[in-house]
């Protein structure tokens, strides 16, 4: 019933006097003046708060311009909450910045139905107010139980038109969301939230904070697989934490970012040998891939501190194995490892560089292209037309017995597993005995693993010829 008189109100005072026109009969015609959405605000005396806190973010214009926006407007009693919590008596007590960003977290540009929300039944969508790095703040709607807007705020009045836009009336202040917020408010990210909670370093805290963070979120199905039937309890808390640390990038980057950069590294904030950062690798030729195992299924879920993409697989610690094997351009480093194992005696490579308490080990790592020059420099067609032997001698120059990132290069003797090599930290090149220069790959150096670093080079080291 309070409905239907709110609706019959806006009714009545959207009728006016638009125009009187002489008809052939002389018929006054009574025409209907819509109203904007700051008018419509205004002649509804629930909303008088909203409509004074319009005033006070100075949002009028905005707000009675073309549009088209959709306006989640809570009521007097939502106001009179929201400020009760925060020790405000009045909108004018909001500080000015807070103020216009909860308002415009509020607005939605573009026309949206309560018959569209419910034909999508969930998802995000943005608003006006301003995230990090140029981003819009996300907003979560569930429409399977009635209208929510981030699992707090639900629709009491829906669909009330407006001249530029559509205004939904709405039971609570919307208020602007972290990315632990955003992990709260979903609920296929309980087990992630759980995890959070249960870590070691109160990381609830910590991504609460000012950020931003880049946040890739395992859903509960990748946490059921990861666990496989073991409980989170069962897992180290510490360890938990650094798992959990390795979903976590400094800074802002979208999917924009990554589908433009095409594939690449960045550092989590999981720590590695000397209390290095580990590396995660990004590859977008089949959607956005990390680490070669988990792929982003929502992205750019902003919130006032970073953002969220939700992934379908929790992603593990690496090892020099992950990334060997995540990045196409060493698939004949991986090759030339597994056919050294073949031989006897081995290091054994493929063991060794999957084992996350093995070394630490520093691993210069051709390139396929440098691979490939080799085949030529030796006339072989294929890395199976040379012995065992001489692959299983040729990788020891390539590994170092000790976590060497690119700063702590010296010039000088480089002690490899298989011999000395000379190294030049101005020109970033390695020299092997034969006085073949290998150049390390600045773009592709510092690839951090729980068991070692990697630095790609262009030209595979040989032993003494």
């Amino acid at each position: 019933m309070k409905n239907l008189k709110f609706l019959s109100l806006l009714l009545l005072t959207t009728i006016v006097f638009w125009s009187c026109s002489d008809d052939d009969d002389g018929t006054i015609v009574i025409e209907e003046q819509p109203q904007n959405i700051v008018e419509l605000a205004q002649s509804n005396p629930n909303l008088s708060s909203l409509v004074a806190a319009v005033v006070e973010a100075n949002l009028t214009v905005t707000l009675s311009g073309p549009g088209p926006f959709t306006v989640l407007a809570p009521t007097d009693e939502a106001f009179a909450e929201f400020m009760s919590d925060n020790g405000w008596n009045t909108v004018a007590d909001i500080p000015d910045e807070a103020l216009e960003q909860t308002l415009l977290n509020h607005v939605i540009s573009g026309t949206v139905t309560s018959s569209d929300l419910i034909n999508l039944q969930s998802g995000y969508t943005s608003t006006l107010a301003s995230g990090p790095a140029n981003t819009n703040i996300s907003l979560k709607f569930d429409a399977t139980n009635g209208v929510m807007f981030n699992n707090a705020s639900e629709v009491t009045i829906p669909d009330v038109m407006a001249s530029n836009g559509i205004v939904h009336v709405v039971d609570q202040v919307i208020t602007l969301p972290t990315v632990v917020d955003h992990a709260v408010n979903n609920s296929n990210f309980s087990s992630l939230v759980a995890a959070l909670g249960a870590a070691d370093g109160d990381l609830v805290t910590v991504l609460s904070g000012e950020g931003p963070f880049t946040v890739l979120a395992p859903d509960d199905a990748a946490f059921t697989t990861f666990l496989d039937g073991a409980d989170l309890a069962d897992v180290d808390t510490g360890v938990l934490s650094q798992i959990l640390l390795n979903h976590v990038i400094s800074g802002t980057i979208t999917s924009t970012d990554l589908n433009t950069l095409v594939e690449g590294y960045s550092n989590t904030n999981a720590s590695g040998p000397n209390m290095t950062n580990l590396s995660i690798y990004f590859n977008t030729s089949n959607g956005v891939m990390f680490n070669g195992s988990s792929t982003v299924t929502t992205a750019d879920i902003v919130g006032t501190n970073g953002i969220i993409h939700a992934v379908d697989s929790v992603i593990d610690l690496p090892t020099i194995a992950t990334f060997a094997t995540s990045n196409p351009a060493l698939s004949n480093l991986v090759a030339a490892l597994q056919y050294a194992d073949t031989g006897m005696p081995t290091v054994p490579y493929i063991n060794t560089v999957s084992d996350a308490d093995a070394g630490p080990f520093t691993v210069f790592a051709p390139t396929d292209a440098a691979f490939g020059d080799l085949l030529t420099e030796l006339n072989a067609n294929a890395l199976t037309d040379l012995p065992t032997a001489t692959v299983d001698a040729v990788l020891t120059y390539h590994i170092v017995a000790a976590n060497v990132q690119s700063s702590q290069l010296t010039s000088g003797t480089v002690n490899t597993l298989g011999g000395n090599i000379t190294a030049d930290a101005t020109n970033f090149t390695l020299v092997d005995a034969n006085n073949r220069t290998s150049n390390i790959i600045t773009t592709l150096v510092d690839i951090q693993a729980t068991n070692g670093v990697v630095h790609a080079i262009d030209k595979v080291i040989l032993p003494p010829q």
